[in-house]
Parts: C-alpha cells; structure tokens; sequence
C-alpha cells in the first residue's frame, strides 16, 4: 500500500471543484490525490499504540459524488489474532478531510493511520 500512496494520480477535476469549497488552501492542494483514495474504497494502515505493538487495520468505506452523501466506513483491527470491528457514518466531506490528514502525515513520516481525531468518532467521543 506504501507505494500506492505515493502513486495516487489526481482525481477528475470536476470532482475537485465540487468537494474544493470544503476545504481552506492548504488542503486544497492534497484534495485531488485525497479523493482518488477515496474512491478505492478501502486503506490498509497500522494503529500506533503508545507503549504497546502497533495494531494492523483494513478500513473499508463507501463512496458517493456528492460531499454531503455520507460515507459509512468499518474499521478491522488485527489484535493478534482477535477481530475487532467497528463502523461510523460520516459526511463525505467530513471523511475526506481525514483522507488528507492521512496522505498528510504519510508524506511526512512514510505512516499509513487515521488522525486522532478519526478514531474519537469512530469510539463515538467526539
């Protein structure tokens, strides 16, 4: 998945220009590649865990045109043998932001996770 990330071509501008009005210009620039992850429908990453092994995940999603559809995502935890599963429901929007976050942060430190505050809404605390 590493070099598929680094490989992400530029969503269909038309595509862009309809999520472009979401986002401020600093996210703007990462929305293209954010949105053709978005429409491959599924990440593999691993969950850091202060001072513990970090945890394997699939995440898959759906996916629509429209920024205000929602996004029903499930996350698949590989816990050393122990499934743990879990969904959330999100503005399309709202869930491609956290993409950017991800592409963001894998630019930096070569890491494929979900921001924190992704997981606060996945274990509905935010």
């Amino acid at each position: 998945m590493t070099a598929q990330l680094d490989q992400l071509a530029p969503a269909d501008p038309k595509l862009v220009n309809i999520y472009n009005p979401y986002y401020r210009d600093n996210k703007r620039t990462m929305l293209p590649r954010a949105l053709t992850l978005y429409q491959q429908k599924s990440l593999e990453g691993t969950r850091k865990i202060q001072g513990g092994e970090s945890i394997p995940f699939i995440a898959t999603w759906t996916t629509s045109v429209l920024p205000a559809d929602y996004t029903l995502c499930r996350m698949q935890f590989d816990n050393g043998g122990e499934q743990l599963s879990y969904e959330i429901r999100m503005e399309n929007h709202v869930f491609v932001d956290f993409l950017i976050e991800i592409l963001d942060t894998f630019r930096r430190s070569r890491t494929i996770d979900f921001p924190i505050g992704f997981y606060r809404k996945l274990l509905s605390r935010d």
